[in-house]
């Protein structure tokens, strides 16, 4: 089995420096020349996919190699990029910053290298002259496993300045592929955690993706771009299978260690033949959308319907009622604290909410999630079923985390161990009554989350591709219509 899908990865020296524009700028030019494009990004970020979707009109996915394994990377590829013409790959940070401490795993060069794909480096250039051509040549020589193969430079302030940049990469060896004028009329906006989501303004969002795709039509090299796609080589192995990985058998629990201890590498997907045990078509899984919930991955909604279950999206901002049978719920982040008013003036769904975990459905979880289910966000009503009080907070906490269950619950058993990620800037006061969810190691030893009945709330975002028996075990405890 090989993966033979054109593409390319989208990656710049640092952040801000125009990966989003180019990238999804490129994913709508060649969209709308009747191209299947496949949108991806690398890392846990989960804002840029929304746009991308706008420009291809198909799911965003992200390629994490630290929260699902490198070994699961090209896999997750083509599952995404199955039957597409080309794929996009947007990268993270800079091209060689990975997760931290941890050399280059989860770099946009890990996952290139992993893809076998080209570099197009992102180049802001408009504080730069001939300088530009030590920094490209610093990069394109720095890991000979990278291939850097083009460059576009964006923010150009004029015809004069294109001029001195493209006579000093001249001697690079490394082609200009593209040129973008300076154009604030294609930023999006941006708040305390990153970009404002696709679904908080999408009649804007939809003009910001016309404008990026019109100035990468403008000024790149669309047909040299898609030769360079094309030139990268098969991947060997098989796409990533739903079905086949939700069939698997779980591997045995491990022992629940002591959080300073040294820990086993995560679990990995396994394959086996599916099984579909009795009943569970009859499941519905209800998952949180809307503006105030905008973060998930979308193989988590495939391993919960692979699973069995009929898999119904609601807005906690509009929605008065659950969806009819709902048996389990899961909601992901997001920003609640944006919308913690409408949210709490939903008092007849804050109720069912309550009530469907009262009656012991699993409930699911994350960031986002773990505030709409504590007793109070910022001084505003929440749906109480959790005894904590959440609230805005000056510090950002962000990074990868290395974690354990510390509890049996709905999603693992004591022992399991998987790795995820945490952004917020809130925080969570503990009431009483409900046991940890994970013990985590990273930045320090602690535990964190809730766990009690059939839920399980925590900052933690964990992609279940790195773990497909999260979604089954929560499956088969959903309550049946």
């Amino acid at each position: 089995m090989v993966i033979s899908v054109p593409r390319l990865v989208i990656a710049a020296p640092s952040s801000g420096s125009g990966k989003t524009t180019v990238a999804t700028g490129l994913m709508a030019a060649f969209a709308s020349r009747g191209l299947a494009v496949s949108p991806h990004k690398v890392g846990p970020d989960y804002i840029d996919p929304g746009y991308h979707a706008l420009a291809t009109g198909r799911v965003g996915r992200n390629l994490d190699a630290y929260l699902c394994g490198a070994e699961l990377v090209a896999p997750l590829f083509g599952h995404g990029a199955r039957g597409c013409d080309l794929a996009v790959v947007e990268g993270v940070m800079g091209l060689y910053d990975g997760a931290a401490g941890e050399g280059e795993l989860a770099s946009t060069a890990h996952v290139a290298k992993l893809l076998r794909a080209p570099v197009v480096l992102v180049v802001d250039a408009s504080s730069q002259a001939r300088s530009v051509a030590a920094l490209v040549h610093g990069f394109a020589s720095w890991d000979p496993e990278v291939r850097v193969a083009g460059v576009i430079l964006n923010k150009v302030g004029s015809v004069r300045h294109e001029g001195m940049l493209r006579e000093a990469l001249d001697e690079s060896g490394v082609p200009v592929l593209g040129v973008l004028r300076r154009a604030p009329q294609v930023d999006t906006p941006s708040r305390h955690l990153g970009l404002v989501p696709v679904a908080e303004r999408a009649s804007e969002a939809v003009s910001a993706v016309a404008a990026m795709a019109s100035q990468v039509r403008e000024g790149c090299d669309l047909g040299g771009l898609l030769a360079l796609a094309r030139s990268a080589p098969a991947l060997s192995g098989a796409a990533w299978d739903v079905a086949e990985v939700v069939g698997s058998s779980p591997p045995p629990p491990l022992p629940v260690p002591e959080l300073g201890g040294s820990a086993p590498e995560p679990p990995v997907a396994r394959r086996a033949r599916p099984q579909t045990p009795d009943g569970l078509k009859t499941k519905v899984v209800a998952v949180a959308g809307g503006a105030a919930f905008t973060f998930s991955y979308a193989e988590h909604a495939e391993l919960l319907s692979a699973a069995g279950a009929e898999v119904v999206t609601f807005d906690p901002l509009r929605d008065e009622q659950l969806p009819e049978g709902v048996g389990g719920l899961v909601i992901g982040g997001g920003f609640p604290e944006v919308y913690a008013p409408e949210l709490s003036a939903n008092e007849p769904l804050r109720k069912a909410v309550a009530a469907l975990a009262e009656r012991g459905a699993p409930v699911a979880a994350e960031c986002a999630g773990l505030l709409y289910l504590s007793r109070e966000l910022d001084g505003q009503p929440m749906c109480g079923v959790i005894d904590a009080k959440a609230r805005m907070d000056e510090q950002l906490t962000l990074g990868y985390r290395d974690a354990v269950a510390v509890s049996d619950s709905v999603l693992a058993v004591a022992g399991t161990r998987m790795r995820g990620h945490e952004f917020h800037r809130t925080v969570v006061e503990p009431g009483a009554g409900a046991a940890p969810a994970w013990g985590v190691r990273t930045p320090r030893k602690r535990v964190e989350g809730f766990v009690q009945q059939g839920v399980h709330a925590s900052y933690l975002h964990t992609h279940w591709a790195s773990e497909p028996g999260v979604a089954r075990r929560f499956v088969e405890r959903c309550l049946t219509s």
